[in-house]
């Protein structure tokens, strides 16, 4: 019944098990993954991985972490992956001004070609966000229209979340949402429509609880969804049926 909208399958942490990892998330009820790509190398694993498996999904993306290292060969390769057809979004995309791995400068002009890129291929972007929430909903609203997609591993407040869904926008949940010390991401949660509402592991990282402090892995994500449906007040099945259509409404997946 669960749809995991991001995770990273491709990474090195899953190479030792990870037909094992997909194996559990199938017999724990995870019917389709999207596996992110956050560069050249890691975009074009993803797609290996969406073409083995019929249940994987892939997308091309370029992190604002890795914006500096963008050339033209780069933006020819991820054009290319864009096309394929196991390809459903261009993202993780945006801006993270808490790491600056990257010159913001830099990191902006890379966002703003990939999201034109995207509107001019009609793919959906999957957008990150760290301490730069202002610049990311003025650059999105400037495409607003011709452009929609997802705000990943949201963590601002319910305010911010009904302006991105307003620029017709997802809100995608991760296991944050289980944590203590994550108010905020549980007002969300509880507060905006289930109908613009994702969820997602960002495997291998952020585990929920009970599972924090472990490798995330897509069946972790009965959790998320458990403590939405708590915070709902809400059955588990409604908030794991909900979610899994809006995922695949919004990447084109087929309905199973």
């Amino acid at each position: 019944m669960l749809v995991d909208s991001h995770a990273h399958l491709e990474m090195t942490d899953f190479d030792g098990d990870r037909d094992e990892v997909l194996r559990r998330a199938v017999q724990g009820g995870v019917s389709q993954i999207i596996t992110i790509g956050i560069d050249r190398l890691s975009s074009y694993k993803s797609l290996e991985l969406a073409k083995k498996y019929d249940f994987i999904f892939s997308t091309v993306g370029y992190h604002p972490h890795n914006a500096k290292d963008m050339d033209d060969p780069v933006w020819d390769e991820l054009t290319r992956l864009a096309v394929e057809p196991e390809t459903v979004a261009w993202g993780e995309i945006g801006l993270d001004f808490y790491r600056r791995h990257s010159p913001p400068a830099k990191q902006i002009e890379v966002f703003e070609r990939q999201l034109d890129l995207a509107s001019s291929l009609n793919l959906p972007v999957i957008i990150h966000s760290r301490d730069a929430n202002p610049e990311v909903f003025e650059i999105l609203k400037k495409r607003k229209g011709r452009l929609g997609g997802v705000i990943h591993c949201f963590s601002g407040g319910v305010d911010l979340a009904f302006a991105f869904i307003e620029l017709g926008y997802y809100i995608s949940i991760p296991g944050t949402v289980t944590y203590k010390n994550a108010p905020l991401v549980r007002e969300v949660a509880a507060s905006i429509p289930l109908e613009r509402l994702l969820l997602e592991t960002d495997a291998p990282f952020l585990a929920p609880v009970p599972k924090r402090g472990k490798r995330n892995e897509p069946v972790f994500m009965v959790h998320t969804a458990q403590r939405i449906a708590q915070l709902r007040n809400l059955d588990f099945e409604a908030v794991a049926s909900q979610t899994a259509e809006n995922t695949r409404k919004l990447f084109a997946l087929p309905t199973l």
